[in-house]
């Protein structure tokens, strides 16, 4: 009997994996993938929100407040450290601000599992900004005096009229007339679509008199990155480059 070659057999029969060894196998290697992909994943969608939270945030526009600057679905790209390190907003600065305290008042208390999915989709674009944050363009700073209208039909800012050439076509400068001095550390602000914007001139009765604090501006909106036939930058204005700043210097 050739008990070597049945010995060989053997061993060549125990080394070949089975069908149920592979299987394991199979099911070890996908669960590692399976792993990998969803703590890349994870990193991935933290790594998103800290940018966004501190750099650069996306900005659903869900209104036409902005036209024709900005468009409904337009999803802009606001610089958040626009206005770090001592900077301010200027005059002709598109921003985006949480307008509580301002515009609207304390929203009711919410679900907070609701209140952070909501606000991380937001927070990516993927979700119409909170009712209490607002896109707006800033017309006058800490101590300018804002008047409308002037006898040309202008809005004048410190005395000199300017030619708000952002204004939706069709739109007067202001159908609210308004002679305010914006106190120090606010900001007086309007839409560009003048007869379709809820804005500072909605609330000179309200607590603040329609001034948004500066401390409650996210940041500035610089680029418009969504759709892509809309890729652009957000053309800063030279409206306001004649306007004399308070003390009578140019601003």
């Amino acid at each position: 009997m050739d008990t070597e070659a049945q010995h060989r057999e053997r061993g060549s029969s125990s080394a070949t994996p089975t069908r149920a060894e592979e299987g394991s196998r199979f099911m070890r290697s996908t669960g590692l993938s399976w792993r990998r992909t969803a703590l890349l994943g994870s990193a991935c969608a933290l790594f998103a929100l800290l940018f966004s939270h501190f750099v650069i945030q996306p900005f659903l526009i869900p209104s036409g407040s902005m036209e024709p600057t900005l468009q409904v679905g337009d999803r802009v790209l606001v610089n958040k450290l626009a206005y770090r390190f001592g900077a301010e907003p200027h005059r002709g600065d598109v921003v985006v601000f949480d307008g509580t305290g301002s515009f609207v008042q304390e929203p009711p208390g919410q679900n907070p599992v609701t209140a952070l999915l909501r606000g991380a989709a937001a927070a990516l674009g993927l979700a119409e900004p909170a009712e209490t944050d607002f896109v707006k363009r800033v017309v006058g700073v800490g101590g300018d005096r804002v008047v409308c209208c002037d006898k040309g039909g202008m809005v004048e800012v410190n005395g000199r009229a300017v030619e708000e050439q952002y204004v939706y076509p069709g739109d007067v400068p202001s159908s609210v007339p308004f002679d305010i001095v914006v106190p120090p550390g606010t900001l007086w602000v309007m839409g560009d679509h003048r007869g379709n914007s809820r804005d500072s001139r909605d609330h000179l009765g309200s607590p603040g008199g329609g001034m948004v604090p500066v401390g409650r501006v996210v940041g500035r909106a610089d680029w418009i990155g969504w759709p892509f036939g809309r890729w652009s930058s957000v053309e800063p204005t030279g409206t306001f480059s004649t306007v004399p700043s308070p003390d009578g210097a140019h601003g």
